[in-house]
């Protein structure tokens, strides 16, 4: 009965032809274990007030890839990220996931002092063009946040916490590290030891004190007065790719006068979990699985940023 709900035919009445070609277009990575997505920007993983279309359920309708049930998410993007997300394609493998993504928040948090990425059994590398350049080419971030609620509830924002404020907070630790600067931007490489909300974000602006490209929440006075960047920078953009359910991240680049978010999953190391199931070996340290390594695209209005600036 979940086969049917499931089927092709049931897809095609929620995707259209293209749509479903366009969500195919996104998967990295499959195996029977886990779904390697490469969400564009702009469209939420998960529904909500005012959300038509999520990524979840868009991944149930399309790429159930004949399994009887869907794919489910292991972590979060934001809705304006980008880049490399991760499915279970099954109860079993989701389970087994989320104590992988919980462990490293553990440890992590349990650890702040003595961080060794090269003993992470999880790893994600993101990249964010920023505003600034930090004072150092690379460090260690671990900085607590909170939530504050605004507007009566209807929104909250994330802070530092000041180990002073007599208020909840969690522990939040981010390794960087400057891949490229110039004409006031800087590209950095940011690896969340910890998976806390807008921690990227937050850290960015508020701790290196150079906000992500884009980021109108916790950067806005950086862009008050923002004006295109002017190169002499033409690149022949091709044919235009098809962009369902409203998305469009052809533009958004700072040649542009609305820049969108410039942060990206780009690679994640995780254990090749699907290995585990297949051997019948859940109690299995994962530590001692072999290793996916997955590295994502970035969105053309990204890759545009990139070559401006390198160029």
């Amino acid at each position: 009965m979940s086969v049917q709900v499931f089927s092709t035919e049931k897809t095609r009445d929620y995707c259209n032809k293209e749509e479903e070609t366009f969500m195919h277009s996104l998967v990295l990575h499959k195996d029977p274990a886990i779904l390697v997505i490469n969400k564009p920007p702009g469209l939420p993983v998960q529904g909500g007030i005012g959300v038509k279309r999520s990524l979840d359920e868009l991944a149930a309708s399309c790429l159930s890839y004949g399994y009887s049930e869907p794919p489910r998410l292991v972590h979060r993007l934001d809705r304006d990220s980008s880049g490399i997300l991760i499915m279970g394609r099954t109860s079993t493998s989701t389970s087994l996931l989320h104590s992988v993504f919980r462990e490293k928040t553990f440890e992590a948090s349990k650890h702040a002092n003595h961080v060794d990425s090269e003993k992470k059994i999880l790893l994600k590398r993101y990249w964010a063009l920023v505003i600034g350049s930090p004072r150092r080419s690379k460090g260690l971030i671990t900085a607590p946040l909170g939530k504050i609620v605004l507007d009566d509830g209807r929104s909250e924002q994330i802070m530092v916490i000041d180990n002073a404020e007599p208020m909840p907070f969690q522990q939040a630790i981010t390794q960087y590290k400057v891949i490229k600067s110039h004409h006031g931007y800087t590209w950095l490489e940011l690896c969340p030891l910890t998976g806390r909300k807008h921690q990227l974000r937050v850290h960015c602006a508020e701790v290196l004190g150079t906000p992500i490209v884009g980021d109108y929440k916790y950067g806005w006075q950086a862009h008050k007065n923002w004006k295109p960047f002017c190169s002499n920078f033409h690149k022949n953009q091709g044919k235009k790719q098809f962009l369902p359910f409203g998305l469009d991240f052809e533009s958004g680049s700072i040649a542009e006068n609305n820049p969108r978010l410039h942060l990206h999953c780009k690679q994640l190391t995780l254990p090749d979990v699907s290995f585990a199931l297949h051997n019948d070996s859940l109690d299995r340290d994962c530590s001692r699985l072999e290793c996916l390594e997955l590295d994502a695209p970035l969105p053309s209005y990204m890759q545009k940023s990139w070559d401006i600036i390198n160029s």
